[in-house]
């Protein structure tokens, strides 16, 4: 009987030190430190369809037992529900912290392009900082339904699009950037600039292509208004546009090279046949020849009142432009532009 009861309270201990071991074992699996890496933190970028063998080769080098990780992430149904997104990994999370993190804390990411000059070179550069690919933005883009229900076309589409900062989280798909976009351009417009719009009787569509113009006219925002003045001074008096800007991109269009650099433009290419040619078409043309900036669409709507006519590149302050307001004057002021770039040996 005594022997019995040995027995007994040996099994029983070494039964209780069996389960402490697991418990133990469970406890530190979930609750202990299980990060790698030294510095504060470390992201990971999971795919939306990601599955758990992809986002292991993301933990993997971050984790000082992923094997460990993999038992607590199926224990708390995560392999099954796997999210997509940005995620900020801390130094010193346990295994339980780590999963938290990931079911629920996608970060934002901060979204960033300026004056693209085509839809292609913008989903090249928005693919680059979301998950969405190139092509599969370039074909929400250029939908047909979209366009037409949204009042753009294929010339004027590429004015939708504010170049600015943004967030988005970064599994953000093609449509869902497309969309935001759509509304930021909604909220762009509101009241006052639509009345403003309405005051130079222009659509929404010109104002942003003649701000695509002044854009590229000049890099200093605070002479953008005048030089949008001169065109809208032209506009009013049934002159040319002229701009110089416009036949580049007619260059640029018909040989499909966006990449190609202008720097002065010759007698021969104002006769080029293309809408975008101001200097053979009237009014303003069919669509931008670039992203315009908030500062230039602004400024074509609060443009500066004179009465310049024409304005030609200052070399005594680059950058800015000298302005006339007469034929004779401008040729005067052209004089020491061309000097200039003679002497500077641009001959295209």
């Amino acid at each position: 009987m005594k022997n019995l009861k040995k027995v007994i309270w040996a099994t029983a201990i070494v039964g209780l030190i069996i389960c402490g071991f697991i418990a133990y074992n469970i406890y530190d699996a979930i609750f202990s430190p299980n990060t790698a890496f030294e510095n504060d933190q470390a992201y990971v970028f999971i795919n939306s369809d990601a599955s758990m063998n992809d986002l292991m080769e993301q933990l993997e080098p971050l984790l000082k037992e992923a094997s460990s990780f993999e038992a607590v992430a199926k224990r708390k149904g995560y392999t099954t529900n796997i999210k997509g997104g940005k995620y900020a990994i801390k130094k010193g999370m346990n295994n339980n912290e780590i999963i938290n993190t990931l079911r629920s804390n996608n970060l934002p990411v901060r979204v960033s392009f300026n004056n693209q000059e085509t839809l292609n070179a913008l989903a090249g550069r928005i693919a680059e900082q979301i998950e969405a690919d190139s092509m599969s933005l370039l074909s929400a883009f250029n939908d047909q339904n979209f366009l037409l229900d949204n009042n753009f076309n294929d010339a004027t589409k590429l004015g939708m699009y504010l170049p600015n900062t943004y967030e988005f989280f970064w599994n953000t798909n093609a449509e869902a950037f497309r969309e935001r976009m759509k509304k930021e351009y909604d909220k762009f417009w509101n009241n006052e600039r639509i009345a403003k719009a309405e005051v130079i009787n222009l659509s929404l569509n010109e104002v942003i292509t003649l701000a695509a113009i002044v854009q590229k006219e000049t890099v200093k925002i605070d002479e953008r208004p005048r030089v949008a003045g001169v065109y809208l001074n032209r506009l009013k008096r049934g002159m040319l546009l002229q701009a110089d800007p416009t036949v580049i991109y007619a260059i640029k269009e018909e040989t499909g090279n966006y990449d190609t650099i202008i720097k002065r433009v010759l007698y021969r290419d104002l006769e080029m046949d293309s809408p975008y040619n101001t200097y053979k078409y009237p009014g303003i043309p069919p669509g931008p020849i670039t992203m315009p900036d908030i500062s230039s669409i602004d400024a074509v709507l609060s443009s500066e009142e004179h009465n310049y006519l024409y304005f030609v590149a200052d070399v005594s302050n680059f950058g800015y432009h000298m302005f006339a307001k007469t034929l004779a004057q401008h040729n005067r002021n052209k004089e020491q532009y061309v000097r200039w770039l003679n002497n500077q040996n641009i001959s295209r």
